[in-house]
């Protein structure tokens, strides 16, 4: 929705393909046209590059924009989609290739003096070279997948004892995962914040930052909120760390709009990986920059120069975004499926939400639980924080449990409002899921009257209200 809707503004068509689970999405009724691609699984649907390549043939598409996940980092599609003669909206598929690579990725930016954590170059085979290497480090070290990504494929070992098991299980899980077992060691950043810098690169030579977003609320290290501009970074640091992220995509080649991640620690960052492509967090620098990035990225794929220089760039105000999850943040955030019976989306000057569901929809087991993003703007940090807190509450969601008080709990503590957080967030300050409770209050009142209302409604239909002692407001659709 979010793709198209800029697609729209500038006059191009739009054309979607969906999965059966997806046939009644939004989505699917607000492009030109829409094509069902195969079944809800992903590897039948929207893994299968060739169905898709087959429908831009078909319906004369000459541009594909692969969104946030699926097959937007997949080389080998991207190369079918160009060989095709169809504009793939991305990097060159090599750039995707060696930033894939962890590996790879370090030795490419070495040239560029950019800080790395001390670690290993190669990946390692040998226990015992391994671990004499992991002694010399310092314990604690981190194995790590080369190809990996969202902590999988990740391993913390504190001792020489664990070292050996730790390596197997890493190897292991990151030939399940990604089907490439190479590993690699580093120093393990013990209180880090994740801090990553988004850049534009065009095919005339021009690349450009769009300053940092702060992403250090996370849960299984995959990011819960987020926030631009940081609140730990000196105007110096933010200029140091800018330029390291364009050399990051000069060491590439890179074309298009691209994410360069860090690690940041007492002063000193370190990086961690490229992501190449649009991410999920991209609307906070939007909402601080004014640009749009999906129409810079269509603009860079059509051939054009951008449109704007570094110096031209500003950040006006501040701008919080939180991702709203079908998970049950007091159950260790498992994810939760089920019938959106009520959904109602905040609004207000500076409040955006980018989603693609409705009122009446089922959450599919199929693919990620994110429900939504919401986002605000303000003139300070602190503005945009009681806007985010207010919008949270104004966002009324029925059915299913959603990570919305969590965020609320994490945004209104007083080690986010002073900006003193790591991404041991959670680890350290959401031991007790029983801290929610007061931000469950609203959710619980509206769903008991909503209870009532149905019960009332569909009382001859066998519906139930479930026992307090189960449940305070979850509904049982029996």
């Amino acid at each position: 929705m979010r793709i198209m809707r800029s697609c729209k503004e500038m006059g191009i068509k739009t054309v979607a393909v969906f999965s059966e689970a997806d046939r009644n999405s939004p989505f699917v009724k607000y492009a030109d046209e829409s094509v069902c691609i195969g079944p809800p699984s992903s590897a039948e649907s929207y893994l299968m590059g060739d169905k898709i390549i087959e429908v831009c043939k078909e319906l004369g598409v000459n541009g594909v924009h692969p969104g946030y996940g699926f097959l937007s980092e997949n080389a080998t599609f991207a190369r079918e989609v160009a060989s095709n003669g169809i504009k793939f909206i991305g990097p060159p598929p090599e750039a995707m290739e060696l930033m894939g690579s962890k590996l790879a990725a370090k030795a490419a930016v070495k040239a560029y003096d950019i800080p790395m954590i001390e670690g290993t170059d190669n990946s390692i085979t040998d226990v015992k070279k391994a671990k004499a290497k992991a002694s010399e480090i310092g314990f604690p070290i981190l194995i790590k997948a080369s190809a990996g990504g969202g902590g999988k494929g990740m391993r913390i070992v504190e001792n020489d004892a664990e070292f050996e098991g730790q390596m197997e299980r890493a190897v292991s899980e990151a030939k399940n995962a990604f089907g490439d077992g190479a590993v690699f060691i580093e120093r393990f950043v013990e209180n880090p914040r994740h801090i990553e810098i988004q850049v534009l690169a065009d095919t005339h030579g021009n690349i450009l930052h769009l300053f940092e977003r702060e992403c250090s609320i996370q849960r299984r290290h995959q990011k819960v909120i987020e926030e631009a501009p940081s609140s730990c970074l000196t105007e110096e640091l933010r200029a140091e760390m800018g330029k390291a992220a364009c050399d990051v995509a000069r060491a590439c080649d890179y074309v298009g709009a691209g994410t360069v991640e860090f690690l940041y620690e007492d002063g000193q960052y370190y990086f961690l990986e490229m992501n190449t492509r649009l991410q999920v967090e991209h609307p906070v620098t939007e909402m601080i920059t004014g640009v749009d990035l999906v129409k810079e990225q269509i603009r860079i794929a059509r051939g054009e120069k951008l449109q704007f220089t570094q110096d031209e760039l500003k950040i006006n105000g501040h701008s919080i975004e939180v991702r709203v999850y079908a998970e049950d943040p007091r159950n260790n955030f498992l994810p939760d499926i089920g019938t959106l019976t009520r959904y109602r989306r905040p609004g207000g000057l500076g409040v955006r939400v980018d989603d693609g569901f409705e009122e009446g929809m089922e959450i599919p087991i199929y693919y990620d639980p994110m429900i939504s993003k919401l986002i605000v703007h303000a003139n300070t940090r602190q503005n945009a924080i009681d806007k985010m807190l207010r919008a949270i509450k104004d966002f009324e969601v029925v059915g299913v449990e959603t990570t919305l008080p969590f965020c609320a709990f994490a945004i209104d503590h007083d080690n986010f409002r002073t900006g003193d957080f790591t991404t041991k967030f959670v680890d350290v300050h959401f031991k007790d899921p029983g801290v929610l409770d007061v931000y469950f209050e609203d959710e619980m009142n509206l769903a008991e009257l909503f209870a009532v209302k149905y019960y009332h409604e569909n009382k001859h239909a066998g519906f139930k209200i479930n026992s307090p002692s189960v449940s305070k407001w979850r509904l049982n659709r029996n």
